[in-house]
């Protein structure tokens, strides 16, 4: 029997609500390993106490699910626990150190996308080259889950006269957003269906439609309870559907995904697919995005575990 040890990032209780998700990640992971047959350990990584040599010490690693996504309070160094892992050769969930490193910096991400000539919006770290009639979202280069963001990121080009240190500004597309899903292996992969974040017409008639912080972690704001998520779509969206998913699928191979990811899309003013993001360890809460979307193929959480898990190496 094999026994897996889940690791996350330390949380208390002055931890933000996008931190303590990482709770609710973990419990349905054991939930899941117990209907599995799995046994089970469950730790806070921490660098400076070496979080992998102590567990060894009290059982051997025979499997990591990897829920590390911030080391020392910044998602610079997400990176840190795969490649420890490798270096001992501790088979884990998601995707490798390289991975992770090349989509936690979006700026890497947005540069290795264009050399690939996938559509992303256009970006900057320097005010200069910002064009002044655009508006742009300023937002940090290494984190996720929205952090920092929100309505007042969102700036016209020729009033940004300073971009901060590890943040860049990114051009705000104006347009419908969509989360495309992906499960499995490297070579053996499947893009779940397609969701849409709609924005309330009524709400964001005068806001621009970002999905912030609050519109993801504050469950009592207007902008979590004028966002919703959808699987419904029109006929005359198959088109467009099918190219987001074949976006997806290219992120995957790109980047040498594994296990799951998220690749997040907004379409411009001319139907143009952008990427935004590419999550390659993204939230698998029972109420996340991922899960929901995998949910509507048709899988129960005890399976996509248990896929993530037969995905590891």
């Amino acid at each position: 029997m094999k026994n897996i040890h889940i690791l996350h990032n330390p949380v208390n209780d002055t931890s933000n609500e996008d931190e303590l998700d990482v709770l609710e990640q973990a419990e349905l992971i054991e939930n899941a390993l117990t209907e599995l047959g799995y046994t089970f350990q469950r730790a806070a990584f921490d660098l400076k106490s070496n979080t992998l040599a102590e567990i060894n010490k009290l059982q051997p690693v025979e499997m990591v699910f990897n829920l590390v996504e911030a080391i020392n309070d910044s998602g610079k160094f997400s990176y840190v626990v795969p490649a420890l892992l490798e270096l001992q050769k501790i088979p884990f969930s998601g995707s490798g150190a390289e991975a992770i490193f090349k989509t936690t910096d979006k700026v890497l991400c947005k540069t290795i996308l264009r050399f690939h000539k996938i559509n992303t919006p256009d970006w900057a770290e320097d005010p200069a080259d910002l064009v002044s009639d655009k508006y742009y979202i300023v937002k940090p280069i290494s984190e996720d889950g929205s952090v920092g963001i929100d309505d007042a990121t969102i700036i016209l080009g020729e009033k940004i006269k300073m971009i901060p240190k590890d943040f860049f500004a990114e051009e705000y597309i104006h347009g419908r957003e969509f989360n495309i899903s992906v499960l499995g292996g490297q070579e053996d992969f499947e893009i779940m269906p397609p969701a849409e974040m709609c924005f309330s017409e009524e709400y964001y008639v005068s806001k621009p439609r970002i999905l912030g912080y609050k519109a993801k972690w504050d469950e009592t704001s207007p902008e979590y309870l004028n966002t919703t998520r959808s699987f419904q779509f029109d006929f005359s969206d198959n088109e467009l559907l099918i190219g987001i998913k074949e976006i997806a699928a290219k992120c995957w191979e790109i980047f040498g995904l594994n296990g799951y990811a998220r690749v997040d899309i907004r379409v411009d003013n001319h139907k143009i697919p952008q990427v935004i993001e590419i999550n390659a360890n993204p939230c698998i809460s029972p109420d996340s995005g991922f899960i929901a979307a995998c949910e509507k193929k048709g899988l129960t959480h005890i399976e996509v575990i248990n896929r993530i898990i037969k995905a590891s190496k």
